[in-house]
C-alpha cells in the first residue's frame, strides 16, 4: 500500500458529541464509535492535511467489552478505520477491501505501536 505522508488530528470525544456529529453530517441520530472527516487539498504548515479522525472512548470501552478484547486494542482499530476512511477507502462500497487492510495493519502493528490509555468520558 503506498501510503501519502500528510497529517491527521485525532479527536476523542462524549458519546453524546459524536452522536451529534453522526446526526449533523450523515444523518443518523445514534451515538458511533468513530467518525471520520476529510480535508482534500488542505495544507497545514507546508505538509497534506488528511483531515480529521473522531474517536469516542466510551462506545469503544463498551466493545471492547463485548468483543472481550482491551480498550486499547479497540481504540486502536477504530484509529486504524478512521486513518482508511481518511486515505479514500470505503468498506460500505469496496467488498472487504478495507476491513482485510485493516485487519493486516493491525497484526502488523503499524499502527501505533505505542500503547494507550483511554478514560471512558473524556472527551468534548
Amino acid at each position: 500500500m503506498d501510503v501519502p505522508s500528510g497529517r491527521l488530528a485525532v479527536a476523542f470525544v462524549s458519546a453524546r458529541r459524536i452522536r451529534e456529529l453522526n446526526r449533523l453530517y450523515l444523518g443518523r441520530d445514534y451515538a458511533t464509535d468513530v467518525l471520520s472527516f476529510a480535508y482534500p487539498g488542505e495544507v497545514v504548515e507546508g505538509e497534506p492535511f488528511l483531515g480529521e479522525v473522531v474517536i469516542a472512548p466510551e462506545i469503544a470501552c463498551v466493545q471492547a467489552q463485548r468483543w472481550h478484547v482491551r480498550p486499547e486494542r479497540e481504540i486502536r482499530k477504530l484509529l486504524a478505520h478512521g486513518i482508511l476512511h481518511l486515505l479514500g477507502y470505503d468498506h460500505e462500497t469496496d467488498k472487504g477491501e478495507m476491513i482485510r487492510l485493516q485487519r493486516r495493519l493491525l497484526r502488523s502493528q503499524r499502527i501505533l505501536r505505542t500503547s494507550l490509555f483511554v478514560e471512558a468520558g473524556n472527551g468534548a
